[in-house]
């Protein structure tokens, strides 16, 4: 089956903050993502009067991490499971163990390396709880197994009505 995919690529993923300036700090003096453009917003498109500001962080592709602090509902720190929510972003494999000791050297917490097999990976969390992953593909990976994507998926979704 033939699909037309009309959507080209990942534009901003955006989330909350509790502090714009800290969170400025971490994506753009730490892991040295620019900041790309920042405006407030003082109405909803439902014409809710609000006070928030969103900020954009420029990744190499032209994509964005971007973040919102609303005034009137800060947004609260919440420790969160790799599993729950995670920002992975990919770097040449040389780039992992300097961010790693800069992560540690600047009192960030900071894990790794994880070998996944496909990835090796370091593991940091923003000022707002978000873990963010730095993943480095690995050269000649080949997958162990055989089965497509889809019949993985399907199995996983018929043994949970089991």
């Amino acid at each position: 089956m033939l699909r037309v995919i009309n959507l080209k690529k990942l534009h901003h993923n955006a989330y909350r903050c509790i502090d714009s300036e800290d969170t400025r700090k971490f994506y753009e003096d730490f892991l040295g993502l620019p900041l790309l453009d920042a405006f407030e917003i003082s109405e909803t498109m439902t014409g809710t009067k609000t006070k928030a500001l969103h900020t954009f962080y420029s990744l190499e592709d032209g994509s964005c991490l971007a973040f919102f602090e609303v005034m009137s509902s800060p947004l609260e720190y919440k420790r969160w499971h790799d599993f729950d929510l995670h920002i992975a972003l990919e770097v040449e494999e040389n780039i992992l163990l300097k961010y790693y000791n800069k992560g540690k050297d600047n009192n960030i917490e900071t894990r790794g390396v994880s070998d996944h097999g496909f990835i090796k990976s370091i593991y940091f969390r923003d000022p707002n709880g978000y873990v963010i992953e730095l993943t480095s593909p690995v050269k000649n990976f080949k997958k162990k197994h055989k089965k497509k994507a889809k019949d993985i998926l399907n199995e996983w979704t018929l043994s949970k009505n089991e």
